[in-house]
């Protein structure tokens, strides 16, 4: 029996020793394993992420694989890293941890997450998930939650209250709405909770209470409402940021009894005033912000028993008295009260120390000191209850004389833009900095931008793309401002002013990438008058990289104009990058309303060079007609005169230019000769006109041109180089222009035709009217031109417009103004009804012919060649019928898509229609026209209706009939074919008299 019993136990040893040993082989085996049903969760949490570089044939656990691959940004943004916890009983290794940061995933958040029992850590920031918190992953042991930076919406869940495992939930920057769930409550083992940029309304349920626990809460950048919540629970908290959340004041005299305080961050409130509240028993304070809450009072002195403050910021309150002794705190780096009722004198201690410190006291009221402090780290800018003596003129250059236009390319080098040069801002950038270098100008920055290291960089933002215009050198840079930033025009001549501000978002990206998801929002202040609220550069430029101009009427009555920009805490600030918030600005200009009076020291070398220009075209004209025995063309140029630049060609140098006029050569055909293109000796390009020498005409339009072109000076203006008139040949010598006619490039046949943008065709239209105004007001010959179209302006390298053919034009020299001729010359299609008719012209002539032109220049079409159906004449027709139904826009060009200004576009469309008014007494002069397209002036308002009259009262304008029959009884004017539409379209002509 005994040895039964022996045999019975030593088989249970064998047994339970042979377990034991497979046991441990099968653990053996397993070690470092994943098992197969976490495999495949990985697999479907993957699919779920629109994560598909998982390289499932290696061990997701091994730390060496693919699998754990922490970014090498300077950031720290992009991770992916899945790490395993393999000290496990059963062998096998099991997934504790996922972090995918800045992976730019697409997918929606996983519900397959719970299929990993073991996992504590999620941090899916910054991607570009959506959807919202899968009710499934309230079944897990989840400790830390990091959602941020994505495009998760709806509300917070309810179900999340049941997650009592989690220590953190970080949930900034997504598109959660509606209130804060009084569930979050229950989640009693909470100690870091960030909800800040959203979309969250409502009032803070009273259940956030139950989070004692707490050390962190972030709720900044929603829209809250209600009284700003009493903290006393909260007794372990650590760091507090309500910044512009929506919430009122005051701000409770007892805030938190948490002694444990590191970092207070308070702003933007809205409603009641308070004074400072207790803070004293927060010694262990190193931020401190309380901006923009209404707060009045003192500063209490309470704050130099705060050792470790690094920070302090109050800007934006009603404080009053002197700054306290905070000579104490050897650890405060930045000091900001800006914005605040502080006097007294600048303490000593602030004036001591040195460029570390960052000391903003800008906006004040302080008293001046005998000596002036410039210091590159202290902004005193407004800070001094002076006016015109304040200790700011202490520090800045001194006035020589009355500016009245200031162009400023914001952090960025010297520019030219047309005639416009915008200075270089390069040293207004820093956390406290006053500088004003120039005479003109000055720059004024406040902020610290939080959560990052900072450097002079962060104030410039630098644009990574291409944005198309003639004024694209003014967005490549732009300044940055983590809090408030002001340029400030001074020694201005007092009067009206427009500002003209430049944006352009070249910081937010426009992909589908968390770096898409940004929001900067700030204010805009003129004159201390707030002038745009919550203005988001995105959403009115229409998308990122696209530039946006605006304007405003300001008034300088002390040799001053300020423009400043202000963030109120709204939008978001860690996206694309941490720190990535403020405003930021891209150029600025001031240009008075008024003309600057004439400057007489300027005069006296003008007028010399005049006279001696003017003797050495006498004696270059007397020799030209001594040299060529043209008597007759002699005696006209010596009427006309020629420019100091015009030439004398022999037809020797004109062949070997075009190569003996070869076809190949030929640029254009005109109704007085060809145009060919030629290359001087010297390798200077140039075109050559040839003229019939036969025609009497064509020899009166040879003599015209030089005697025009050649005194006429302007950017806008064709230049003559000179002339030939050899045996039988007329021929003058231009500049080339190398994009030939605007014919040509708007409607000229499809090989030829040039992709003309909006920003283009507007500087096109804008320079042609500089150049008419130049001739009929600013010349000190007054010329109506009398052919202007679209083949008569020639565009150069940079599509710049030239006006040419001046074998047509007029001295505008009659008392009257007026000039009542037999001979009337044009094309069709541009030519004014009352000169077209009866040959009345005045330099409104030519307003109506601009006016067709701009038309075109809109449209993309010509005048006379489009006709949308058979009920319209031409281009005019249809544009006038269209404006009358309310439909004026569908005249733009249909071809311009994204890159048109529409509200520039309908003021040339008006304007065109405008110019081409029947009556010349409505037509604009073109200097004003110049200012409505640049919108310096508001257009005139007029009826149709004024647009219409009937033939008699057209003849009888201005008694222009009993003048023409006093004056010209001998010779009688005659039309053949002379007609004119109901709708004022188009002239047709051939009358020669």
């Amino acid at each position: 029996m005994l040895e039964m019993m022996s045999s019975s136990h030593y088989s249970s040893c064998s047994f339970l020793l042979i377990a034991f040993s497979l046991l441990l082989i099968c653990e053996a085996q397993n070690r470092g394993l994943l098992p197969e049903e976490e495999k495949n969760a990985l697999r479907e949490i993957g699919e779920e992420l629109g994560k598909s570089d998982w390289d499932f044939d290696v061990n997701p656990c091994d730390e060496s694989t693919s699998w754990s691959t922490p970014g090498t940004d300077a950031l720290s943004v992009y991770v992916s890293n899945v790490t395993c916890n393999c000290d496990t009983p059963d062998g096998y290794c099991h997934v504790q941890s996922i972090l995918l940061k800045g992976q730019d995933l697409a997918g929606v958040l996983p519900p397959s997450l719970a299929k990993l029992p073991n996992l504590t850590i999620i941090d899916l920031s910054c991607n570009y998930l959506s959807g919202t918190i899968p009710p499934e992953w309230t079944s897990m042991k989840l400790e830390n939650m990091s959602l941020m930076l994505n495009q998760l919406s709806g509300p917070i869940p309810k179900y999340l209250g049941n997650m009592t495992s989690l220590v953190s939930m970080r949930l900034e920057s997504n598109m959660f709405n509606g209130t804060v769930p009084k569930e979050i409550g229950g989640m009693v083992n909470l100690q870091v909770l960030i909800l800040s940029f959203n979309n969250l309304t409502g009032q803070l349920p009273e259940e956030l209470n139950k989070l004692t626990n707490l050390k962190e809460l972030r709720l900044r950048g929603n829209n809250f409402t209600g009284k700003l919540p009493n903290l006393e629970s909260f007794k372990t908290l650590q760091r507090l940021e309500i910044q512009a959340s929506g919430f009122e004041g005051p701000i409770a005299p007892i805030i938190s009894v948490s002694t444990q305080m590191i970092e207070l961050r308070i702003t933007d409130l809205t409603g009641g005033a308070s004074e400072f509240p207790q803070l004293g028993n927060m010694t262990r304070l190193t931020r401190l912000i309380l901006r923009n809450c209404n707060l009045s009072g003192k500063i209490p002195p309470y704050i130099t028993k705060m050792p470790k403050l690094k920070l302090l910021d109050l800007s934006f309150n009603k404080f009053e008295g002197q700054i306290p002794n905070l000579e104490s705190l050897k650890k405060l780096d930045f000091l900001y009260l800006v914005g605040n009722r502080l006097t007294g004198p600048i303490p000593g201690w602030i004036k001591s120390r040195n460029s570390k410190h960052m000391i903003d006291l800008s906006y004040n009221n302080f008293s001046e000191s005998s000596e002036p402090i410039c210091q590159e780290t202290l902004n005193l800018f407004r800070s001094y209850n002076g006016t015109k003596n304040s200790e700011l003129g202490k520090c800045v250059p001194r006035c020589s004389k009355k500016w009245y236009s200031v162009h400023i390319n914001c952090g960025g080098k010297s520019v030219t833009i047309g005639d416009t040069v915008y200075e270089a801002d390069r040293d207004s950038a820093g956390a406290a900095k006053f500088t004003s270098s120039k005479e003109s100008w000055g720059a004024s920055n406040s902020g610290y931008f939080w959560d990052k290291i900072i450097t002079a960089k962060d104030y410039l933002a630098n644009n990574i793309s291409a944005i198309k215009g003639n004024d694209s050198e003014l967005y490549t840079t732009a300044r940055l401002s983590a809090l408030s930033m002001t340029y400030y025009g001074r020694c201005l001549a007092n009067g009206n002013y427009t500002v003209t501000l430049h944006f352009a978002e070249i910081v937010i990206r426009d992909n589908r990438s968390f770096q898409s998801l940004g929001k900067r929002i700030f204010d805009v202040y003129i004159q201390g008058e707030r002038k745009l609220k919550d203005f988001n550069i995105r959403t009115d430029a229409g998308g990122v990289d696209k530039a946006f101009t605006i304007k405003f009427n300001a008034t300088v009555a002390d040799s001053t104009l300020e423009v400043r920009f202000q963030y109120a805490g709204k939008g978001t600030a860690a996206l694309p990058r941490r720190g990535s918030y403020g405003p930021l600005v891209s150029a600025i200009s001031f240009e008075a309303n008024f003309k600057p009076p004439p400057d007489y020291k300027k005069l006296v070398p003008i007028i010399a060079g005049a006279v001696v220009s003017l003797l050495i075209l006498i004696l270059t004209i007397s020799f030209v007609a001594w040299k060529r025995h043209r008597n007759k063309i002699a005696k006209e140029e010596e009427s006309r005169g020629l420019d100091s630049m015009t030439g004398v060609f022999t037809i020797r140098q004109i062949k070997a230019a075009t190569n003996n006029f070869d076809a190949a050569n030929k640029i254009g055909e005109g109704g007085f000769g060809s145009v060919y293109k030629g290359t001087l000796s010297d390798g200077a390009v140039i075109a050559v006109k040839q003229l019939s020498s036969k025609s009497k005409q064509g020899k009166r339009e040879f003599v015209n041109e030089i005697g025009m072109i050649s005194s006429l000076q302007h950017p806008n203006l064709v230049q003559l180089y000179g002339c030939c008139a050899e045996r039988n040949h007329l021929l003058l010598v231009y500049e080339y222009m190398e994009n030939n006619s605007l014919a040509r490039a708007l409607f000229g046949p499809e090989e030829h035709r040039l992709k003309i943008d909006w920003p283009t065709r507007q500087k096109i239209c804008i320079g042609i009217a500089k150049g008419l105004s130049f001739l009929h007001e600013e010349s000190s010959l007054k010329i109506v031109h009398r052919d202007i179209k679209a083949t008569n302006v020639l565009l150069d390298k940079k599509l710049n417009p030239k006006i040419s053919d001046f074998g047509l034009a007029r001295l505008d020299d009659d008392d009257n103004n007026t000039h009542i001729t037999t001979r009337v010359a044009g094309t069709i299609g541009y030519m004014a009804p009352e000169y077209a008719l009866w040959g009345y012209l005045t330099y409104k002539a030519d307003v109506y012919s601009f006016g067709v032109l701009a038309l075109e220049i809109a449209a993309g079409k010509s005048n006379m060649i489009y006709r949308p159906n058979e009920k319209f004449v031409c281009l005019l027709d249809w544009a006038l019928v269209l404006q009358r139904q309310g439909k004026l826009k569908e005249v733009v060009d249909a071809t311009l898509g994204s890159d048109l200004n529409e509200d520039e576009a309908l003021r040339m469309l008006n304007v065109a229609l405008l110019c081409t008014s029947p009556s010349p007494a409505l037509r604009p002069t073109m200097s004003a026209v110049v200012k409505i397209l640049e919108n310096h002036l508001d257009l005139p308002e007029f009826t149709m209706e004024s647009r219409f009259y009937d033939d008699y009262d057209l003849f009888n304008f201005q008694g222009l009939r009993d003048k023409y029959e006093d004056t010209n009884e001998s010779q009688p004017l005659t039309h053949s074919s002379n007609t004119i539409t109901t709708r004022d379209c188009s002239y047709t002509t051939s009358t020669s008299a």
